[in-house]
Parts: structure tokens; sequence; C-alpha cells
């Protein structure tokens, strides 16, 4: 079963949301963090990437950026530029794009729930990109970014959210992007109790977004449950910020692949070996995918719809992902990318950056572009539910949380 926790929040004074609200901090390389805090100096970018507050010579993840981070996040509650509530209460965060909304529950979940598997992963992480995290939060003494989560809907969850949707918001704001974002606060005591014995009664959680954040969260958790040995489980270290959302309102968008050379193999040759493996049909024009099990490729001014000729493994759930069997039967064999998280030959475009961003792409610095279908939500909660991992860059959600309007400390 699920533990899903109450928590005092730390958010932006209502008139500043809009502007200390920024997307996550590895949306940005370091130059373009700089730019958008200088654009906006109260953007939660200037805590999120703190070496954009000092100076170029100071390397990323030196101490002192960490130290940093701490200051200005402290400075600004104490300026009352973030507002510190005393009273545990759950949260509510909507999202409106194009039309299509999307509401999570801003909560924190049990870092046990994550030891234990109740809360299912789909991705490996990287040590290094943990280490940052691991003392962002421990030396800020706060998670500041949201673990995007997703769970199976559930009514009665979803009448205390409907209900609560009708009051009045505690922020509104439109982001620069398009994007609307609402927020509103859960108070009432019967509402609190109803979503947590809700939640005790679901035990499968899945990690959509933010599996660097919840391993770090859950790594300081660990910390300070060894400095604090007489620890009784309720402690805020023990649980982590993160958003749930019920399934049926998410989006996945394809995520993409390009590639910068053909591993020596000249076009017709390329084309030839794909065609061994895929129905090979030449399009008029670009053109998405319309199904699971099709891919569009780009190359040499020209599209490609691809239809592989075996049917993948229902066996395996992962190997049966369309980025699967792009990797399985193009990438690796045909063009020697044995792992596309290493490999610097290969690149990946998000599909909120369209079709034409392949062309450009292939016109300027690649050879080969690959437009997937979107991997499904279902296909997700079937990887994790089998314990297995989907290969890097298979999922892309739309919208993207903001950083900045739900922050939680953790307490020494």
């Amino acid at each position: 079963m699920a533990q899903i926790k109450a928590f005092p929040c730390i958010h932006p004074k209502p008139e500043l949301t809009a502007r200390i609200a920024a997307l996550p901090y590895d949306v940005y390389n370091r130059s373009e963090a700089k730019a958008e805090t200088k654009k906006e100096p109260l953007s939660f970018l200037s805590i999120d990437r703190a070496e954009t507050q000092l100076g170029d010579e100071v390397e990323t993840y030196a101490p002192e950026v960490y130290q940093k981070a701490h200051d200005i996040l402290w400075d600004m509650v104490e300026k009352g530029q973030f507002v510190k509530e005393t009273k545990p209460c759950y949260y509510l965060y909507e999202l409106t794009m194009e039309g299509r909304s999307q509401t999570g529950l801003v909560a924190c979940t049990s870092i046990d729930d994550y030891l234990s598997g109740v809360i299912k992963k789909h991705e490996n992480t990287r040590a290094d990109k943990e280490a940052d995290r691991i003392r962002h939060v421990d030396v800020c003494n706060a998670q500041t970014g949201p673990i995007f989560l997703a769970y199976r809907k559930n009514q009665n969850i979803q009448k205390v959210v409907d209900k609560t949707k009708a009051g009045e918001p505690m922020f509104s704001f439109v982001s620069d992007d398009g994007v609307s974002h609402r927020g509103f606060r859960i108070t009432e005591p019967s509402d609190i109790k109803t979503i947590a014995e809700e939640f005790r009664k679901i035990d499968q959680i899945y990690i959509a977004d933010g599996h660097h954040r919840a391993a770090s969260a859950v790594q300081v958790g660990i910390k300070r449950r060894k400095e604090h040995p007489v620890y009784d489980g309720t402690e805020e270290f023990n649980y982590f910020l993160s958003v749930l959302f019920p399934d049926e309102e998410l989006m996945i968008m394809d995520y993409n692949r390009v590639v910068k050379d053909l591993n020596g193999l000249d076009t017709e040759v390329f084309l030839g070996k794909v065609k061994e493996k895929f129905f090979v049909d030449e399009m008029d024009k670009q053109e998405k995918p319309k199904k699971r099990g099709q891919i569009s490729m780009y190359l040499k001014d020209t599209w490609y719809g691809l239809t592989a000729r075996a049917e993948a493994s229902c066996d395996n759930p992962a190997d049966s992902l369309d980025v699967s069997v792009l990797q399985n039967e193009i990438l690796y064999p045909i063009l020697g990318i044995e792992n596309p998280k290493t490999d610097n030959r290969i690149d990946f475009i998000g599909g909120i950056r369209g079709l034409d961003e392949l062309e450009r792409r292939v016109r300027e610095d690649c050879a080969v572009a690959f437009a997937m279908y979107p991997t499904s939500i279902q296909e997700l909660f079937a990887v994790a539910d089998a314990g297995l991992l989907m290969p890097p860059k298979s999922t892309w959600f739309e919208p993207k949380l903001r950083s900045g309007l739900f922050i939680h400390e953790i307490g020494k």
C-alpha cells in the first residue's frame, strides 16, 4: 500500500508565483540557465542551478554552488518571497496545454515505498547526476523539484479533486509557452483522510519522470536516518516531494532520434540493410507514425515509412517497445550504437519540437532521423510491473512541471 503524506508546504508569495516558477533544472545547459536568471532574477533556476549566480570560473558542482542555493532559498523565505505554511495539507497542481488539462496531487511519498517497489521505476540512474541532486537536497535541507508520478485513476480521489477545484485557486498564471498553471489547497480533514485511505489501497505507483530526483531524495533520507538512529519514521526526511497524476490524464509525446553518421555505409547500402528488417515505403511528405509498430525515417531529403517484418516479442514488454525495436534492429546492428546512453553519435529530440527539427538536424549535422510513435502510459506500466527497464529517452511528457511552486523542507 502507498503512503501519501500531507505536508507544510513552502510556496511562492502569490503575486510572485509566475516570476519564480521555472522549468526543471535539467532542461537547460549552464549558459541557457544563466540567461534565464538574468532575464528574471527571481526565477527558481537561481536556486536549482545556483552556479548561474557565481562566476563562470566556478565549477558547476563546486561546494559553494550548493551553499549558494541554500542561501538564496532561505533568504527568499526570510524576505517573505516564499511563504512557509504551518499546517500540513495536500495540494493540487493543474496544467492546461492546448485545451488539455491534467491535475496532480501534490504530496509527500515514502522512501520506504521506493525501496520496497511500491513506487516502480522504468529507468536506471547515473551516479554523477544523482550526486548533484543529493548534495542540492542535503545542503538546501529541502526538496525543490517534485517527482512526476502516475497512478491508475481512483474515483474517490477524483471526487475530492473535483470538489477542491470548484474553489478559488491559490495561484493561477500562464507561462511564456502558453501553458496554464493553477494550484489549490486541500485543507478539509475529511478530504485529507479520504486521500490517504484511498492511496493505502493502491500498491503500484509509477515514476513517470524524475528518476534521478527520486533516487537522490531517497539517498538523502537514508543519510538522515543514519544521522538520527532513533528516528521513528514520521520525520519529513522519510518522504519526498511528488506530484501524482491519474493515468488517464497524462499525455506522452514521441521521443525521436537523430544519428550523426551511417557507420561508414553509403546511403543505398544502409537503406538495403534496413529493408532486410523492415517493410520500407517512400513517403511524399513528412508524416508521423500513425500507430504502434511504425517508424518514420528521414534520409537524404526523403521520408520513409518503416514497419518491422518480424513481430516484436510480447513476452517482454520492454523489448516490444518501438524504441527497443529501433535500437535492436537498426541502431545497434546497422549503425553500431551499442549504448545510446553514452554514444555521442546519437541525439534525442523531444516530440514537442516537431518533425521540422529532425529535418533541420539532418541538413546540418546528422545523417538520418527516426520519428517514433509515442510510448503509451500502459506500456510504461507494463515495463515497470515486469521489473524491466526502458531504453533511455523512451518517453517525453508534456507539459513540464514547474519547479519552485511547491517546496518540501526535510528537517535536520
